[in-house]
């Protein structure tokens, strides 16, 4: 997982063209726009975040506070 990326995703594309990325991963296909990673379980990660931070900016929380809230739930999740 790299953050970078992440936000990179989140700033620049909207959730229904990370929705459709998803979709053609899962689907084993190639996403039309440019995801990042070294594979595509990486690539995959990377959207499932950028999707669930701007979930998150669509409730009205600021992408700042959703990516921070987004990595504080990863951190918890492995601790």
């Amino acid at each position: 997982m790299q953050l970078p990326v992440i936000k990179s995703l989140a700033e620049t594309y909207t959730l229904q063209q990370l929705q459709a990325a998803e979709n053609a991963l899962y689907e084993e296909q190639k996403p039309e726009i440019l995801i990042e990673g070294k594979d595509e379980g990486e690539q995959l990660t990377h959207v499932l975040a950028a999707i669930a931070i701007l979930e998150e900016v669509a409730k009205g929380v600021e992408l700042r506070m959703a990516i921070r809230n987004y990595t504080q739930r990863v951190r918890n999740s492995i601790s």
